[in-house]
């Protein structure tokens, strides 16, 4: 039976994990940095390997932004190993980042990653954890589907603009339809503060305000928001 799935807010669950580039102890292997684990259905499977060739063609990416990446699937770490040679030898892309090999299904399990379409092969779930070991995002989607890669980057550059401004991130950022780039002022907690807010920035309402920030972040996320429409 499938794990319950950790919530977002909760930290990492700690695990040691067998991985093409070694043994790895997470999330402390990744202290101080972002890391995004994904999880592929299986092997030598023609989306997983257009998925792992889109992350590693973005890996530099994910590395200007402090973050690591991580896969994982049920193969075993041998599997792991033909599966990224033959990617280098027939693709000419190599695969940077290690990939957990998890063939007795302990990792994905705990993580919640086996769902009732396929109870033996992972689903493609996404976890972006913090420099805290603290879980800030989860994404799964079905089989069927490839994942757009360069939106997990501007996810992780919306959730770093947020803890640095203090600040939620509007829909479609960089390009809100409301306030373009800015990002939203979280609510007031008082009648006093309500009205302070009215004065101190622009607002619809005082439930409603927004203030001016990261504008390179927002220039960066935008860069990749059009790559991904161009694809």
């Amino acid at each position: 039976m499938p794990g319950e799935i950790p919530l977002i807010g909760e930290r990492f669950p700690e695990m040691d994990v067998v991985t093409t580039h070694g043994p790895i102890k997470l999330p402390d292997a990744f202290s101080g940095k972002w890391f995004v684990l994904f999880s592929h259905p299986g092997d030598f499977t023609p989306v997983c390997t257009t998925e792992f060739v889109a992350f590693a063609k973005r890996y530099e990416d994910f590395k200007s932004i402090n973050t690591e990446l991580i896969g994982l699937s049920v193969d075993t770490v041998h599997s792991h190993i033909k599966w990224v040679e033959w990617i280098k030898e027939k693709l000419g892309v190599e695969i940077p980042f290690p990939i957990i090999a998890d063939p007795q299904g302990y990792v994905a399990k705990k993580l919640g990653m086996l769902h009732a379409e396929s109870v033996t092969n992972t689903v493609r779930a996404v976890f972006i954890v913090d420099p805290k070991g603290v879980i800030r995002a989860i994404l799964y989607y079905p089989l069927e589907l490839g994942r757009l890669i360069d939106e997990i980057l501007r996810m992780v550059i919306g959730l770093q603009v947020a803890d640095k401004y203090g600040a939620a991130i509007p829909a479609n950022w960089p390009h809100n339809e409301l306030i373009g780039d800015r990002v939203i002022v979280p609510p007031a907690s008082t009648i006093q503060e309500a009205q302070e807010r009215l004065k101190h920035y622009e607002c619809f309402d005082w439930w409603f305000c927004h203030k001016e920030a990261a504008k390179e972040e927002a220039e960066k996320a935008a860069r990749y928001l059009e790559r991904a429409c161009k694809a």
